[in-house]
């Protein structure tokens, strides 16, 4: 009997969870049973409860979702949504596109939310320290340059001179700061070092989508790697509708660029055996 009862405790154990709690005729997610959320909530508000368990107030969502809805898609340039199409059109079912494309939403391409989170962070410290702004800036962006190179997450964009996004992202943040729901820190480091761009390169480097929404999701009080996995969770409707278009298309075996269109080989000549 004492066997059976710690095999069952080692069972239980085993994945034991904060999140969920299920028996027959029973399903409670963080403690609330799942036919009140149905109907009740939206998809953002279910995202947060199960992230950080707790349900947000109505502003809260509404700038988590603000930030979702600004990520779902960038065109097929984007090689996410590129190799979902590629993907698609090779045979494979839309879930198998769907994980192919996010598997490359790694630290290059999909990272640079999380990064630009880690970047505010580290700022943070700084003046929480007692650095002014500018030093604090000053010396966390070159920190993060000496540690992980030149390129600065959250700034600049190889498309838009100006990302779009951006500005009404931060403009929903102005607005929640104004009405003290959130702190605004994070907004006054990201502008910080949109100042010390302009500084050094003589010109603006303004902040694009992944540095906005890291803001937000800063703000809001979610850890930087969180920002990289509900960045995959809003970028995945994008995946998902590229490989539902591309499935309409009939198209065989697509490779990322036309193939009238010749790549350049630079190895040796033509040579033979002797």
């Amino acid at each position: 009997m004492t066997q059976a009862f710690d095999a069952a405790k080692l069972a239980a154990d085993y994945w034991s969870t904060s999140i969920i709690d299920i028996h027959p005729g029973s399903i409670n997610v963080r403690g609330f049973p799942i036919q009140e959320l149905i109907g009740n909530i939206s998809f953002p508000q279910m995202i947060w409860l199960m992230l950080r368990g707790e349900l947000p107030d109505t502003e809260q969502a509404r700038l988590f979702e603000a930030a979702l809805v600004s990520s779902v898609d960038h065109g097929p340039h984007a090689p996410s949504i590129a190799i979902s199409r590629m993907a698609t059109s090779c045979g494979l079912p839309l879930n198998g596109a769907m994980a192919s494309a996010i598997n490359a939403l790694d630290d290059v391409h999909g990272g640079a939310g999380q990064q630009a989170v880690e970047l505010y962070d580290a700022i943070d410290v700084r003046m929480q320290a007692g650095a002014t702004l500018e030093h604090a800036v000053e010396q966390g962006v070159d920190a993060f340059i000496a540690a992980h190179g030149k390129y600065l997450p959250g700034f600049g964009h190889r498309f838009h001179p100006v990302d779009p996004r951006a500005p009404r992202l931060l403009a929903l943040v102005d607005e929640n700061v104004r009405a003290e729901r959130i702190s605004g820190r994070y907004a006054v480091i990201a502008r910080g070092i949109e100042a010390l761009l302009m500084s050094r390169k003589s010109k603006p480097v303004p902040m694009n989508i992944d540095g906005a929404t890291a803001v937000i999701y800063a703000e809001l009080g979610f850890a930087p790697e969180l920002a990289r996995g509900v960045f995959c969770l809003s970028r995945a409707v994008g995946i998902l509708s590229h490989a539902w278009e591309q499935r309409g298309r009939k198209e065989r075996n697509k490779g990322p660029m036309p193939r009238q269109m010749a790549y350049t080989y630079t190895g040796k000549p033509e040579r033979h055996l002797p």
